[in-house]
């Protein structure tokens, strides 16, 4: 079965990691274990470097809990395109996991769950649905993260189990309210044939906290496929229009977004 496109599924994925680093940093020393909720609007929503919002702006709301002990676990919901991730309208994250520091040197263990409703290829094909474990380490502004699929199925690939995508880069502080991210991932698909979907992404962004709990953030993505296996690209599934959507959801991509941790 084809993959459509690829998400740990951050809509503003120029801002996510940095928020979540600087969310555990401050809740980590606290007395007590912390509740934040957030919603982000963007331009559109991009994940991996792959376009899950058809080019369309895109909402997301969130929940995270952290404790003082390192453990925390969160959920978010925003919503996507039916082009490339067929009959989808939603997609719905669960995660939590553990996370925790040596000095200068941090790490963390994460298990992750994606949930598309409706979503599948075909009328029996295979669901988008799949879980993770996302064992990472970083040092001061640079980290190194690695993916590995649990499930069966990934995100509409039959038997794909062990998928892995790496993610490395840096979130470089420019001055007290401003971060460079900086971001470079390398996706493998698991079983046989399905390395025809393998693929790399790259990614620059600004981030830019405004005060009272606003960011804001652009990033420019860019996603390769193997052999040239996202250009032109198509689920084969009518959209709601009626309509078979072509397109190159890895093609050069401005992501703006502004949200908030209340």
């Amino acid at each position: 079965m084809p993959l459509v496109c690829l998400a740990l599924s951050t809509i503003h994925c120029a801002t996510h990691a940095a928020k979540a680093d600087a969310s555990h940093a401050r809740y980590a020393s606290a007395s007590e274990s912390a509740l934040t909720a957030n919603a982000t609007v963007a331009s559109q929503h991009v994940s991996r470097g792959f376009r899950q919002s058809d080019g369309k702006p895109a909402a997301q709301v969130g929940i995270d809990w952290v404790h003082p002990s390192g453990w925390s676990a969160g959920t978010r919901v925003k919503n996507i395109g039916d082009r490339y991730v067929a009959k989808g309208t939603i997609e719905w994250d669960l995660y939590g996991g553990y996370s925790g520091s040596v000095g200068a040197l941090g790490y963390s263990l994460i298990g992750h769950y994606a949930n598309y409703p409706g979503a599948a290829l075909g009328r029996d094909g295979a669901r988008f649905d799949y879980g993770e474990i996302a064992a990472g380490v970083s040092y001061k502004a640079l980290y190194a993260k690695y993916n590995y699929t649990v499930t069966r199925n990934f995100f509409g690939v039959d038997n794909a189990r062990g998928t892995g995508y790496l993610d490395g880069g840096a979130n470089l502080g420019l001055d007290d309210a401003t971060t460079l991210n900086l971001h470079a991932g390398e996706g493998r698909l698991a079983g046989a044939g399905n390395d025809y979907w393998n693929w790399r992404d790259v990614k620059l962004g600004l981030t830019r906290r405004l005060g009272n709990g606003w960011q804001v953030a652009g990033a420019y993505t860019r996603a390769f496929g193997a052999a040239h296996s996202y250009e032109g690209y198509t689920s084969g599934n009518a959209n709601r229009s009626a309509r078979i959507g072509y397109g190159n959801p890895g093609k050069n991509t401005l992501v703006v977004s502004l949200g908030r941790t209340f």
